[in-house]
């Protein structure tokens, strides 16, 4: 026992970690995953790739609020001790070596954290209906400038005034369920310019390749993907079914007249069934009914459609959510559904809004480059986030510290904190140092002149 787990009182020596989902395990395993990328650049290069990578990933995983900030940390003993860096790079090498890269290289990376939550039986938690877990798409822009661009960059031109607008959006799938706040992200697809073609990408184009990138790496996963209205359409809904992916997907009333019209009908028919209850001082009501034609020039495809509404005290509609799914609804699985489409949300509050506002500053540009270097930056900081969730999922010791601290921001604040004034050997030693306030007889990190 070293004297540091001697230092801490037994009584409070009973977080079990499990290693291989702790951040040392992760980190480790990424540093793995990393030196299987091809090195693209010429023999010789002084910094091994490896160590590029992990330098960027380290910096998403301080919450670093700028690449300047992160070369601070150049030769600090933690970085060798907690992320296996041995030759950090500063901020000029870093966007070079990274600029070239293809982003496409990083999506094993994802996958191999994946298999691990899998091996740990750690997804389990996360399966909604029938072994299946439910897949949320939905796209967000993280750069735009009237200046800065590359190769790689949307352009948006003004009607009006020919200005041209340079952007770069990200179409993100996670894994979630209704009842856990975790998200487990997967690869995300860039919505980018893509060689060869003269229009613009679109989130459409990107959750075709997206889609297709997810059942080749995983294709005995069973997903329900749940998408906003603008996916429930015919080309895309035929897609889904020869993936062998089901679906719930938004339809609203002015993109689906003539579903809406088929649904009047049903009723008229006495073809629809409706269950309502109870809900605070209002009332919850559920319509549904099983294979209606999705629309005229597609009558051949049948969808089932699920109506939701929440009225309040006065009787009047103060929710109203609409889908259409290939799962049969029943009586006994209606509210499951509509649960399960109402998740979606998650993917915008739990995802794109712990990016933007809790501490990783998704939208500040780290470095844009000439070729992909904003498009890998992106997939590191995702990449990041997955490792933060899985902890949150998977690790005890960061469940505690987070509980202890408050907030995700106080405890990226902490973190940052102790790792520039004090040394440690893991991570499950910072985390062990934060929680019970060892602080006190830390030596300071040497820092390596060579």
């Amino acid at each position: 026992m070293s004297k540091f787990s001697m230092a801490i009182p037994f009584h409070r020596r009973i977080l079990s970690v499990r290693k291989h989902l702790s951040a040392d395990g992760l980190y480790a395993l990424l540093s793995a995953a990393f030196k299987k990328i091809p090195d693209h650049r010429r023999e010789g290069s002084p910094i091994p790739l490896v160590d590029t990578l992990m330098s960027a990933f380290a910096m998403f995983a301080l919450k670093d609020p700028s690449l300047l900030a992160f070369e601070e940390r150049r030769n600090d003993e933690n970085m060798r001790n907690l992320f296996r860096i041995h030759r950090q790079p500063c901020d000029t090498q870093m966007r070079e070596n990274l600029d070239p890269m293809d982003p496409e290289q990083l999506r094993p990376v994802f996958g191999s954290v994946f298999r691990e939550l899998q091996r740990g039986q750690a997804l389990k938690p996360l399966v909604f209906y029938e072994g299946c877990y439910l897949l949320l798409l939905d796209g967000t822009g993280y750069f735009s400038s009237q200046q800065i661009h590359c190769d790689s960059c949307l352009k948006k031109v003004n009607a009006e005034t020919g200005e041209v607008t340079y952007q770069h959006q990200m179409l993100a799938a996670v894994l979630a369920h209704p009842d856990h706040k975790e998200v487990i992200p997967l690869a995300p697809e860039a919505i980018c310019q893509q060689d060869g073609n003269t229009k613009n990408d679109c989130e459409r184009n990107a959750s075709k390749r997206l889609l297709r990138k997810i059942r080749k790496e995983h294709p005995r996963l069973k997903l329900i993907v749940v998408e906003d209205g603008l996916a429930s359409n015919a080309p895309h809904i035929r897609e889904l079914i020869a993936l062998d992916m089901h679906f719930i997907l938004g339809a609203k009333p002015g993109d689906h007249e003539f579903l809406f019209d088929e649904l009047i009908a049903a009723f008229e028919d006495d073809r629809v069934t409706t269950i309502s209850w109870k809900v605070g001082d209002g009332q919850a009501e559920i319509s549904f009914v099983n294979q209606v034609p999705l629309n005229e020039s597609n009558r051949d495809l049948l969808v089932n459609f699920l109506h939701y509404v929440e009225y309040g005290p006065d009787g009047e509609p103060r929710k109203v959510f609409t889908w259409v799914t290939d799962l049969c609804i029943t009586r006994s699985n209606a509210q499951l559904l509509v649960r399960g489409g109402r998740t979606r949300w998650k993917i915008e509050n739990e995802t794109f809004n712990t990016l933007k506002n809790q501490g990783y500053h998704y939208k500040h540009n780290y470095g844009h480059g000439k070729q992909h270097l904003s498009v890998v930056l992106s997939m590191l900081m995702m990449l990041a986030f997955l490792v933060d969730q899985t902890q949150q999922l998977c690790c005890p010791l960061f469940g505690a510290v987070w509980k202890k601290l408050g907030s995700k921001r106080a405890l990226w604040d902490h973190l940052r904190s102790h790792f520039r004034h004090f040394t440690f050997q893991s991570m499950k030693h910072l985390y062990e140092v934060m929680l019970y306030g060892l602080a006190k007889n830390l030596p300071a990190p040497r820092l390596d002149s060579s």
